[in-house]
């Protein structure tokens, strides 16, 4: 029996093309594509939308940051400005008050000097020219200047004594202090006076810890003459203004 010949294997394989299927693929993968640009541009709109606010957000603090920052900064001026002034004003009132004081020290040396000249071309005799008080730091101790002068036409020596009270409260009664009480055992008679023009006399007195003093009350008695009663309240005696009060009278020549 012959032997059939084997046959080999095609090369080729012929398959029905299907043209249906692969359209539906392709129409799948076309609505897939859509699908995800329509959820990419839904995420991004939402993204888009939370952002936006956000960023006015962060464009409005930064905004309200630098107003706020202008309004500091105006403060800040303002404060310097405020503080300037403050300062040169504390120097204005301090230069008049100093300007003030000079001007009455003035007035008062042009009083002392008229007196003493007879500017008034008046003979005048004994007067209390100034009455000056300091605080001795520490105790309840008072330096006590006074100045006496008389008309340099005079021409005549004056000596005597001056004696010194203080009037004041001691709780709720008034008191008052005469010079004894007052000074030290070296100057119990009084502040002792000669002069012929101007001289100044020098004290010290001390007050009890209880008592509130209120006015100075001085005596100037000269060797010959009519004395000088001079009452000077307390405040006025440590500016070094003195005024003459009701019933106050100097010497007459």
């Amino acid at each position: 029996m012959a032997r059939m010949a084997s046959r080999p294997p095609p090369r080729f394989v012929v398959r029905q093309h299907d043209d249906v299927g692969h359209r539906r693929r392709w129409w799948w993968l076309g609505i897939a594509w859509l699908v995800s640009l329509l959820l990419i541009g839904l995420i991004v709109g939402t993204l888009t939308r939370r952002a936006m606010p956000a960023a006015i957000d962060l464009r409005q603090q930064r905004v309200l940051q630098g107003r706020i920052g202008d309004l500091e900064q105006q403060v800040a001026n303002l404060q310097r400005a405020a503080q300037v002034n403050e300062v040169a004003t504390r120097s204005l009132r301090g230069t008049l008050a100093q300007r003030e004081e000079e001007l009455s020290g003035l007035r008062a040396d042009l009083g002392f000097y008229a007196r003493l000249v007879g500017g008034d071309a008046q003979r005048q005799g004994l007067k209390l020219q100034e009455v000056k008080l300091q605080p001795i730091t520490g105790s309840r101790g008072w330096n006590l200047t006074l100045s006496l002068t008389q008309n340099a036409k005079r021409g005549d020596e004056t000596t005597g004594n001056a004696t010194i009270s203080v009037e004041g409260l001691r709780g709720d009664k008034a008191v008052t202090l005469a010079w004894p009480a007052l000074s030290d055992a070296t100057q119990k008679d009084g502040l002792p006076f000669r002069f012929m023009y101007f001289q100044q006399l020098h004290g010290t007195i001390v007050l009890p810890a209880d008592f509130r003093p209120t006015r100075l009350r001085i005596l100037i008695q000269p060797a010959s003459g009519d004395p000088v009663d001079r009452t000077v309240a307390w405040g006025a005696a440590l500016s070094g203004n003195i005024t003459t009060a009701e019933g106050d009278h100097d010497a007459q020549p």
